[in-house]
């Protein structure tokens, strides 16, 4: 009887073993290792064979070979050059994957061809509602996303006006779609085990939903520059209303039946829309 133990079956910790991989903490990679979420994933992204996929941090591949197999194209984004021997062991034997060694915060994303319908991916923690975002304004023919996320993330991004996780992040994306937390993710579905909770975090584009213009979103983020100040105070301090006086934005406020020193967190998306309207930006 061999004295050498038996390679793992799971994918990625078999290539793990396989090409010498550690995890980098500084890119945030906690590397997918149960198998079993994968089918939850691709039925809560409801892929088939007529979807374009990107997955952003292809990691190990073991979510990348997955969707190629339902998919009928699969961009994949990598930064981390040390994963190249693996992820192509994950890839190289579909034709219908194409992986992108780049920075998925820098890549042209419109430039992807064929164009994405779907992003399905376990995103890097400190990338995350920043890479999303970006490809709701980048990518207008996806319509569908789902990520694995830190609790924090997707919490943030599905609050309500009010509540105490609602900002930037959870205005800019609610302006054009419908954002749900799915489920929670345990911790031991991933190595290393984070030290954060992760849930599943469900984005889908609303039908005739409008795009958001470089002004309205300047509108929002200086809105919430200054959580402490007034929505007025904080615009006129962040400059996130250019042109505009505190008085006429006081004003508007009012037109639309918020008190004069309303704070950000009361509107809500479509308050924000209707303001920069009513501002002309």
């Amino acid at each position: 009887m061999s004295s050498v133990p038996d390679a793992p079956v799971q994918p990625s910790l078999r290539r793990m073993r396989e090409f010498a991989i550690r995890p980098d903490r500084e890119l945030g990679q906690n590397f997918l290792i149960d198998s079993n979420i994968l089918g939850v994933i691709d039925r809560a992204a409801e892929v088939s064979r007529a979807d374009v996929v990107l997955e952003i941090g292809g990691g190990l591949g073991v979510l990348s070979e997955h969707l190629a197999e339902r998919a009928a194209h699969v961009h994949v984004i990598e930064i981390d050059e040390r994963l190249r021997a693996a992820l192509l062991d994950a890839t190289d034997a579909h034709e219908n994957v194409t992986v992108h060694w780049a920075d998925a915060m820098s890549i042209d994303l419109a430039a992807l061809d064929p164009a994405p319908s779907k992003v399905v991916a376990n995103l890097p923690y400190g990338i995350a509602a920043g890479v999303l975002l970006r490809s709701i304004g980048e990518l207008p023919g996806v319509e569908r996303w789902v990520a694995m996320v830190q609790r924090e993330v997707g919490e943030r991004l599905a609050a309500a006006p009010g509540s105490g996780a609602y900002g930037t992040p959870s205005v800019l994306a609610q302006l054009v779609c419908d954002v749900e937390v799915l489920r929670a993710i345990p911790r031991t579905v991933f190595y290393p085990v984070p030290n954060v909770d992760s849930v599943l975090v469900g984005l889908r584009r609303r039908a005739g939903g409008d795009d958001t213009s470089a002004a309205l979103r300047g509108l929002v983020s200086g809105g919430f520059a200054h959580r402490r100040k007034t929505l007025s105070g904080s615009l006129g301090l962040a400059g996130g209303a250019p042109g505009c006086s505190r008085e006429q934005i006081r004003a508007a406020l009012q037109r639309l039946g918020h008190p004069a020193d309303v704070r950000a967190e009361r509107l809500s998306p479509d308050d924000f829309r209707a303001l920069g309207r009513l501002l002309e930006l």
